[in-house]
C-alpha cells in the first residue's frame, strides 16, 4: 500500500529521507585509492554534452569522510573517476580510471559507489528506491471516489427537491439546447477545451514527471503538444468565424479591424501577465503564449479575410470538387509556402557571430561545450537583436541541463512558423466549408496527417537527436510544427467522429464547456497560480503522489469553474 503513494521512512541510517526532492536519491562516495580522484557524472538528458565535475575523491587513508551525494533518477546516469582534475568539464578522449553506467537509479534509493585499490568502481544499492508510476493509479481512484460521491450526492438532493413542472420545464430546455448545439460542432469546442484542461495540467507541474514537462530541448513530450494544438484549433475556427460574418453581410474591412482589435487585446493581456513578477519596464519579457497567438491571429485572421469569397459555388466537375478547397486556400498556400521559405533560409544561411552557420542546438555545455553563447542559432541570434537580452525569458528549460543562456521559446522568430501552424488549421476549418460528408472530411483530415506526420518524421530522421530539423518546440521548428498537425488532425478526426458523427456517444462533456470559455480558464490559471484553493503546499511535497495531487485538485477546479459558467450560460470571448 505504501508504495501507491511513494511513502518511505523518514530516516534512514542516519540519512534525512525528507531532505530529497523528488526524483532524487543518496548516494554514499567512498576511495580506496591511494591518489585523490576525480568524480564526473553525465545524465541522457543532456546530449552530446561533456561530463561535469561533481566532486573531489580524498585517497585512501586521510580520514576524509565525505557527505553523501544528491543525485537525480529522472534520467540514467553515467559516471567516471578520473587520477586528475579535468576542470569543470571532462570529455570523451580523456581517460579515465573506472566508467561506471547505471538506469535503475529510483527515487528515494541510497547507493554506494566505491573507488577500489585497482582503480576499478564497485556499485551497491544499499536501499532500494520506490516506484513513481503507481500515483496515477492512487490519484485516479481517490478522485473517482471523490466525484462518485458527488454524484450521488447531487442525486439525493435532486430527488429530496424534485418538482415535477421544473423538471417538465428542464426537459423542454435540454431538448431545445441539444437541438441549438446539432449547428455547432462540439467537436471543435471539445479540442479546446482538451487543449486548455492539459494546458493547466502541466502549468500546475503535471506531478512532475518528466515526461509530462517540456522536454529541455530537442523532443516531443505531453506538454510540449498543447500550445501548438491549442494555436491550430484557432486555425480552424478562423474560416469558420469569417463565413459566419461576411454572411451577416460585414464588410471585409470591418472584419479585419475586429481582428486587430482581438489580436491587440491579446497581445495586452499577454504583457499584463507578464508583469505579475514585477512591473519593471527595464526587465519586461515581451513576448509571450498570448503575444504570440496575437501576432497569429493577426496575421492568419486578415490573410484568410481578404482571401475569402463571399459566395463559394460549388465546381461542376467532379474531379474540381476534390481540389475545391486547395482552390480556394491556394492564396494563403502561397504564404504559407514563403514563410516556410523564409524560415528555411534564415535558419540555415543567416550568418550568427561566433557560431556554425545552421546551429540549433541549445549552446550551453552541448556539443561539448563547443559553441556555448549559441543558444538557438538564428532564432536565439534574432530574437536578442529585435528584444533585447533584458527582455526575453531568461529561464528556458535548457538552462537548468545544457548551462545556456537566456531563451525566448515564444521570441520574435518563432513567429514565422506559428502562423504555419494556424494556416494549416485554417485549412482544416476550409475542408469542413467546402466538403459537406463527414466521409470526405475525414479521409482529408487523415490524409493530411499521415503526409505531414511523414514528413515531419522525415525531417528529423523519426529520432530525437537526428535527422537535419529535429523536433523542437524552443525553436518552433519545421519538423515539430508538421508532427504537431499531423496529431491534432488525428484527435480532431476521432472527437469528429464520436462527438458530432456518432451523436449521442459523448458529447464533449466536460472538455466542451471548458472550450467557450477557454480564455478565462487561461487567464483565471495564471492569474491565480500560487493562491489558495487552486494551489496548496503540505509538508515537503517531494512525492510524485502529492504534486500528482495537486495538479489535479487544480485543473478539476477550473473544469468546475467552467461547468458553472456553462450552467449560468455565460461565455465570454475576445
Amino acid at each position: 500500500m505504501s508504495q501507491l503513494v511513494e511513502y518511505t521512512d523518514p530516516r534512514w541510517r542516519g540519512l534525512n529521507m525528507r531532505a530529497l526532492a523528488v526524483d532524487q536519491a543518496y548516494m554514499y562516495l567512498r576511495s580506496e585509492y591511494g591518489e585523490p580522484s576525480y568524480l564526473y557524472t553525465l545524465s541522457d538528458e543532456c546530449y552530446t554534452c561533456p561530463y561535469t565535475k561533481v566532486k573531489a575523491l580524498p585517497a585512501a587513508g586521510s580520514g576524509q569522510q565525505l557527505e553523501p551525494l544528491q543525485l537525480s533518477t529522472e534520467y540514467a546516469l553515467n559516471f567516471k573517476i578520473f587520477q586528475h582534475d579535468q576542470g569543470r568539464y571532462a570529455h570523451e578522449n580523456v581517460s579515465a580510471l573506472c566508467w561506471l553506467r547505471r538506469t535503475d537509479l529510483q527515487e528515494f534509493g541510497v547507493y554506494n559507489l566505491t573507488l577500489l585499490p585497482n582503480g576499478t568502481c564497485d556499485f551497491a544499492v544499499d536501499k532500494p528506491g520506490v516506484p513513481i508510476n503507481y500515483a496515477f493509479l492512487s490519484v485516479f481512484v481517490l478522485v473517482a471516489a471523490v466525484l462518485i460521491l458527488l454524484k450521488l450526492g447531487s442525486c439525493a438532493w435532486r430527488c429530496y427537491r424534485y418538482d415535477e413542472a421544473a423538471a417538465a420545464a428542464d426537459s423542454i430546455g435540454a431538448a431545445a439546447a441539444k437541438a441549438t448545439q446539432r449547428k455547432r460542432l462540439r467537436s471543435l469546442d471539445t479540442f479546446r477545451g482538451l487543449s486548455i484542461v492539459l494546458m493547466i495540467f502541466v502549468n500546475s507541474g503535471g506531478g512532475g514527471y518528466a515526461w509530462i514537462e517540456h522536454a529541455a530541448w530537442n523532443g516531443l513530450h505531453l506538454a510540449d503538444l498543447v500550445f501548438p494544438s491549442f494555436l491550430w484549433i484557432m486555425g480552424v475556427c478562423i474560416p469558420l468565424s469569417v463565413k459566419a460574418q461576411l454572411s451577416r453581410g460585414n464588410s471585409k474591412a470591418r472584419i479585419c479591424l475586429r481582428i486587430l482589435w482581438r489580436s491587440i487585446k491579446l497581445f495586452a493581456i499577454g504583457l499584463c501577465l507578464n508583469s505579475m513578477s514585477g512591473p519593471s519596464l527595464e526587465q519586461l519579457r515581451l513576448m509571450g503564449v498570448l503575444q504570440r497567438f496575437g501576432i497569429a491571429f493577426l496575421v492568419v485572421g486578415i490573410l484568410h479575410t481578404l482571401c475569402s469569397r463571399r459566395e463559394q459555388v460549388q465546381p461542376q466537375r467532379a474531379w474540381h470538387r476534390v481540389i475545391y478547397d486547395v482552390c480556394l486556400f491556394s492564396g494563403e498556400l502561397a504564404v504559407l509556402l514563403a514563410l516556410i521559405a523564409a524560415y528555411l533560409g534564415l535558419t540555415f544561411g543567416l550568418p550568427v557571430p561566433g557560431c556554425p552557420r545552421g546551429y540549433l542546438g541549445p549552446g550551453g555545455k552541448h556539443d561539448l561545450a563547443a559553441h556555448p553563447n549559441c543558444i538557438g542559432g538564428a532564432a536565439g541570434y534574432v530574437d536578442l537583436q529585435v528584444l533585447g537580452n533584458a527582455h526575453i525569458y531568461q529561464h528556458p528549460t535548457a538552462k537548468y541541463v545544457y548551462d545556456s543562456s537566456a531563451f525566448d521559446p515564444e521570441g520574435v522568430f518563432g513567429c514565422l512558423l506559428s502562423v504555419v501552424q494556424v494556416l494549416l488549421g485554417a485549412f482544416a476549418g476550409l475542408t469542413l466549408l467546402v466538403h459537406t460528408t463527414w466521409q470526405t472530411r475525414l479521409r482529408r483530415w487523415l490524409l493530411l496527417s499521415l503526409l505531414l506526420g511523414l514528413v515531419g518524421g522525415a525531417l528529423c530522421g523519426f529520432s530525437r537527436e537526428g535527422g537535419v530539423i529535429p523536433v523542437n518546440k524552443n525553436l518552433w521548428s519545421l519538423s515539430f510544427v508538421f508532427v504537431t498537425v499531423s496529431v491534432a488532425l488525428l484527435l480532431l478526426a476521432l472527437l469528429y467522429y464520436i462527438i458530432d458523427v456518432r451523436d449521442g456517444w459523448w458529447s464533449g462533456w466536460p472538455f466542451s464547456e471548458c472550450g467557450m470559455n477557454a480564455i478565462i480558464m487561461y487567464v483565471g490559471h495564471s492569474v491565480l497560480h500560487k493562491m489558495l484553493p487552486w494551489h496548496w503546499r503540505l509538508g515537503s511535497m517531494n512525492t510524485h503522489f502529492v504534486l500528482l495531487l495537486e495538479s489535479t485538485w487544480n485543473t478539476l477546479l477550473w473544469v468546475g469553474i467552467a461547468l458553472y459558467l456553462d450552467a449560468h450560460e455565460f461565455y465570454y470571448s475576445l
